[in-house]
């Protein structure tokens, strides 16, 4: 009798765990969620330079960071530093209508966000508070911007070329990408997975940046790795702080982007070049 009674208080309490893991690992899925990636030693190839890693914190924005760690890094190739504010596009986004309560979006929207109401830099505007509106002005290189005038300055309209991989859809064509983080209803160059990756190595070795999307969390691309059996990685520039073993930095295997890859956001000259 006592067995019969433990095995029944087991099974439920087996239960529950296995009913709560699969929440967490819901939640980590579908959330800019922090989970820690394991590795072994990583040879690099390229690393691009870069800003900063700054750290999201509780916000749901890690596509605007994810975006403007982009822009950051094609400037400093071309030998323009620029450091810019995610809290500013977080705060702008609070004024949209149609945007989700949750605050979550792709890193196109952030784009859409800069043309409409501009930026500024990352020292004007470090933390979102929606009492505190962001700088009118903006101070750069002994010249005063308007926001939208330097949100120009460091992304020219049409300069960026937004990129998916869905074999259910006709490739080389615009589309629309059916889930509520694009709910701007933004569309889409869709291109086979081999040329998007193929494309994405050949703009990391130009040292270009570029924004990554999955459906659960958005990064920067700023470089390339082989592990130590000859597997290859991006390097992906991160926003959860530079406190973890890599620094803020996380290697996302080739097999990994090709089967999480949502979207993918860089130049033209980027994606033009042979």
């Amino acid at each position: 009798m006592f067995y019969l009674f433990y095995s029944f208080i087991y099974s439920i309490f087996v239960g529950r765990m296995k009913k709560l893991a699969y929440l967490l690992l819901l939640c980590l899925l579908v959330s800019c969620g922090r989970k820690q990636a394991t590795h072994g030693p990583m040879q690099v190839e390229v690393l691009n330079r870069m800003t900063p890693v700054k750290d999201q914190g509780h916000s749901q924005t890690c596509w605007a960071y994810a975006m403007l760690a982009a822009i950051e890094t094609e400037h400093i190739g071309r030998g323009d530093s620029v450091n810019l504010s995610p809290a500013y596009i977080e705060y702008v986004l609070s004024g949209e209508k149609n945007a989700p309560e949750s605050k979550r979006a792709m890193g196109v929207t952030c784009i859409n966000l800069m043309m409409k109401y501009g930026l500024c830099a990352h020292d004007a505007y470090r933390e979102y508070n929606p009492d505190i509106e962001p700088p009118k002005q903006v101070f750069m290189g002994g010249a005063v911007y308007t926001p939208q005038e330097f949100a120009h300055s460091v992304c020219a309209p049409g300069e960026y070329v937004a990129l998916t991989s869905n074999d259910k859809e006709p490739y080389g064509q615009e589309i629309d990408i059916d889930m509520p983080d694009n709910w701007e209803h933004n569309r889409f160059l869709n291109v086979p997975m081999d040329t998007l990756l193929h494309r994405t190595v050949k703009a990391v070795r130009k040292h270009h940046g570029i924004c990554w999307e999955s459906s659960g969390h958005a990064m920067a691309v700023v470089g390339l790795a082989r592990d130590s059996i000859g597997h290859r990685y991006f390097i992906m520039k991160n926003s959860w702080g530079d406190r973890d073993v890599d620094h803020g930095l996380v290697y996302m295997s080739f097999a990994e982007f090709r089967k999480t890859t949502l979207a993918v956001e860089m130049t033209r000259e980027a994606w033009q070049q042979q």
